[in-house]
Order: C-alpha cells, then structure tokens, then sequence
C-alpha cells in the first residue's frame, strides 16, 4: 500500500498522532451487542481501534455497520457489553465533546445560509475551529451566503464535513457520507477530508464499500458479517497472513491438502480451483499462489459468516494498556 501508516506508537510513522499514553485506544469494545426487537444487529463484537489510524469499516448491507457508529456517537445505546470512546462511556459529555458524526443523510437546514450553519457549530461545540470549516467551505467555491437548501449534493457533503471537523473531534465517524457523489467529487472531497485528519491527528472511523476508498486513505481495517467481527487490525498484516492459492481441481469437495488451514472460500471454475486460506504452516501440493489484493480478501470474508475471526495484536481488546502503564 503506497502510503504512510500511521501508528500507535511513538517515535514511528505518524507518531504526530499519539497522544498522552492513556488516550493511545480512541475505541475499545467488549461483547458489544445491540438487539431491535428480537433481531440482533450487532452481537458479541470485541474489537480495540488504536489512536491515529484511519480505519475502514465494511459489511454487507444490514451487517450492523450503521448501528456501530450510532452507538460511538452516543445516537444508540448497547443492548449487551460496552463501547468505550477514549476511555469514556459515549454517554458522557466528555465522549460527545470528542466524537463528530456524518451520517448519510447529512442532516443539514435547508431555511439556514451556509454562514447561519457554521455559526450554529460555533454555538454548539466550545472547541469549535471556525478556520477549519471556513478553509473547507471555500475550498469547494462555496458562499457562505447561499442557503443550504440551494446546495448540490456535493457541496451539502461539504458543508457537513466542514461541520465535523470545525468541532475538531478527536474520532471522526462517517457512515458514507459521499456515497452519492460522482467520482470526481468523491475524490476531491476524500482529499481534502484527509488533509485535516493528517494536520490534526484525528483517528477516523469510516464505512464504505469503495475499495478503492480505502486503498488509497486507509491503515486499518474492521468487518462485519451477520452482526459479528471478523477481520480486525492493520490492512498490510491480514492481507500477509492469507494465501491466495489456484489450483487444478480434482474433484474433492475440499482439497485434503488444505486441512491443516483455515479455508475461508473456494471456487471452481473451468478445471481450476482458487482458494483463500489462513495458513497454518506449508502448504502441500501443487498451487500457484500469491498475497490477495485487499479487493479479493473483501469479497471472500463478506460471502461467509462461519469463519473464525482473525484479529490482529493492536485491535485485541486491552491491547496498548502496557504502554499506558
């Protein structure tokens, strides 16, 4: 991956994003469930997301992504376990004072001007940081004198980021905020979003389905399938720890060489069989094999839900206590 990766840990790349020793987890989750009804959304999720990182968060419509990130923002309450933001209960006002959340829908008033809405987060957040939304409200050629309701939609996205990051929060939530934006537009505004995460430290939680989006912005990763956690950690350290394996197919329903391994997914196509695998060990046999592409580790592990979860050192939970000690 061609870009810096922030860390945890000071003295390394992004060791500008380390704060005290203490506030080195921006979020920390223990049997986190959350039930509507009698539907679980989320159930047993135990994940830690260290401080500094710019974390994906991917899942097939309805795995509970939305009702991660609307817990963190204090929007939704657990039904089962707890979610910590920087040590604090969401609940708290010091958890809310650090936490911006840009949702969707963008919920903006269309009767207010731009410079009505800025004033308003001004009002509303005692860090407020009026040069940072202004910068970014300009960048996009944006009036402060145009009423919101006369935006396009890429210029709305603006004006809600500008709204997030001017509360200069500490974690930054985004459940697609940009979604419906055209490439072009995605594009400009992903990099002038991370141009003020990299300036001030921020660690960023993000759902999204673009690949490419977290090719390019992206050090962690975090899914969920069927309401649960199965990949947690470093994207470069889950992509080393598969194997990519294509081979001729004899007709076994599973390959007894690949016992011995986690087999996350297989194919057969035309006389070949293609394997992704956690390996536990050489691998015997004849294969062609490779590290996956972040892309082919997605598609296998959003497909199943009976795989045991894989969770890096840094996501455990109580990870990093050490180094606050």
């Amino acid at each position: 991956m061609n870009k810096p990766l922030p860390t945890d840990h000071a003295g390394g790349p992004g060791a500008h994003h380390a704060g005290p020793a203490l506030d080195r987890t921006a979020l920390e989750a223990h049997g986190l469930g959350r039930r509507f009804g009698r539907s679980w959304a989320l159930r047993d999720c135990s994940f830690r997301l260290p401080a500094g990182r710019i974390c994906a968060l991917v899942g097939p419509n309805g795995a509970g992504k939305t009702t991660l990130l609307s817990m963190a923002a204090d929007v939704l309450k657990p039904t089962q376990g707890t979610l910590s933001v920087f040590g604090d209960d969401p609940r708290t006002p010091a958890s809310r004072g650090r936490v911006a959340f840009v949702g969707q829908s963008k919920p903006l008033y269309p009767g207010f001007t731009v410079a009505e809405m800025l004033r308003a987060g001004r009002e509303m957040n005692p860090g407020w940081d009026q040069g940072v939304a202004e910068r970014l409200v300009a960048q996009g050629e944006i009036s402060l004198h145009t009423k919101v309701g006369h935006l396009s939609g890429g210029q709305r996205t603006r004006v809600a980021l500008a709204l997030a990051l001017g509360k200069r929060p500490r974690l930054l939530l985004l459940d697609e905020p940009m979604s419906d934006l055209d490439p072009r537009v995605r594009h400009e505004m992903t990099a002038a979003l991370m141009s003020e995460v990299a300036e001030h430290g921020t660690t960023v939680l993000m759902s999204t389905h673009l690949v490419s989006e977290m090719d390019a912005v992206c050090d962690y990763l975090l899914t969920i399938t069927g309401g649960r956690v199965q990949l947690a950690g470093e994207i470069d350290e889950l992509l080393a720890a598969h194997t990519m394996l294509v081979g001729r197919d004899n007709g076994h329903i599973s390959p007894p060489e690949l016992a011995p391994h986690t087999v996350v997914s297989t194919e057969r196509s035309g006389g070949q069989i293609t394997a992704l695998i956690r390996p536990e060990g050489p691998v015997a046999g004849t294969w062609m094999r490779h590290q996956p592409h972040l892309e082919e580790l997605l598609i296998a592990y959003l497909g199943v839900s009976d795989v045991p979860p894989l969770i890096t050192p840094s996501a455990r939970t109580g990870a990093g206590k050490d180094d606050a000690a």
